[in-house]
């Protein structure tokens, strides 16, 4: 039997920040020249999101003293710092999501018997995985993976592990977490690039379970069909996550966008081969402008990509969590039914694509 998501969970930091109280939060950062406040406030106009989620409550107007001083200048916090807050908040948000997952499948925690955490904005050991095993009391015997630093692209990979898992073992019950604080490496406006990573970047996690067992779980559900990868031919330099003294550095060029509208055809066909394309498609949401050439790109209807827009719009850019994010969302429209397709974009760049069916 094919693998199939038979629930997603989502959690989000309990900080929600309006993207327009974010613009000016930055545009008036101290000692920014006009020009570079005019590309502020662009940028976070053109972002298609309308609030993010954060584990900073700096950036919800209470100054910590440590990312956000009391006159909200934003601090310039060590790498140690930020990872320290990231073991604080990440195993919780990490646990919420997959609880949710679990509750909404009908899975209880001593039936899992794999677990795979994703994450890009942190580290620490023992991990997200260890942590997610004691405090949801998983079976201590669960076999643990982790896909580290992959980006935004890492949900597709995760999945793809899950439901080969679940296909060459039977019974097995698999438990996919991805938890990213992005807000965490925030800097300030240095350039452009970091300018455009500010307006879309934000904090969450999701959770799946997987199986190809039709008498575990939940019935119905998200079939996994079958998954393919590959590499756009330029990009290599265009979108790079680096870790520096003061956080981890994203680069993201204006280049992005136009790269992923120029190969997407190219690509997407290759994984589709014969097949017609779905009516509705995960697309993970870099961005508005992202959103946009994929449409374009491969000629979609608007509503291919409702979804996915209106994740960008309530959530931001939750890098690896995005997606499951809009799984859930599909998987919980009574509207939508059949086919769906899955991409993600990742450095390198990185295109990472799914084909998937929605049963009862």
């Amino acid at each position: 039997m094919p693998a199939r998501i038979a629930s997603i969970g989502t959690a989000v930091p309990v900080t929600a920040v309006p993207q327009d109280d974010l613009r000016s939060f930055f545009a008036e950062q101290p000692g920014l020249d006009r020009l570079t406040q005019r590309h502020v406030s662009a940028a976070f106009s053109a972002a298609g999101i309308r609030q993010r989620h954060t584990v900073l409550t700096g950036l919800g107007g209470s100054p910590d003293g440590t990312f956000v001083a009391d006159d909200g200048a934003l601090l310039r916090p060590t790498t140690g710092v930020r990872n320290e807050r990231y073991r604080q908040a990440a195993p919780e948000l990490a646990a919420e999501a997959a609880r949710s997952a679990l509750a909404d499948g009908q899975v209880a925690p001593g039936q899992i018997t794999h677990l795979i955490t994703v994450s890009c904005t942190g580290f620490f050991a023992p991990g997200i995985d260890y942590r997610l095993i004691r405090d949801l009391g998983l079976p201590s015997t669960v076999e643990r993976s982790h896909l580290g630093f992959i980006g935004c692209a890492a949900a597709l990979p995760a999945l793809r592990l899950a439901s080969q898992i679940a296909e060459a073992r039977p019974g097995a019950v698999v438990l996919v977490v991805c938890v990213e604080l992005c807000s965490l490496h925030i800097r300030d406006m240095a350039d452009s690039e970091q300018i455009v990573a500010a307006s879309v970047f934000a904090d969450g996690a999701a959770a799946a379970v997987v199986t190809a067992d039709e008498a575990a779980g939940a019935h119905g559900g998200i079939v996994l069909d079958g998954f393919a990868t590959a590499l756009t031919d330029e990009g290599e330099s265009d979108m790079v996550w680096t870790i520096g003294d003061h956080g981890f550095q994203m680069t993201l060029s204006a280049e992005v966008p136009r790269i992923i509208g120029r190969e997407i055809r190219e690509a997407v066909s290759g994984f589709l081969g014969e097949e017609e394309p779905p009516g509705i498609w995960a697309v993970h949401p870099g961005g508005r402008s992202v959103l946009d050439r994929v449409e374009t790109g491969l000629g979609l209807d608007a509503p291919a990509l409702a979804a996915s827009r209106s994740v960008l719009r309530d959530y931001g850019n939750m890098s690896s969590s995005t997606v499951l994010f809009i799984l859930r969302r599909l998987l919980a429209d009574p509207e939508v039914s059949g086919r769906i397709a899955a991409l993600a974009f990742g450095p390198g760049l990185t295109v990472e694509f799914a084909r998937m069916r929605k049963t009862e």
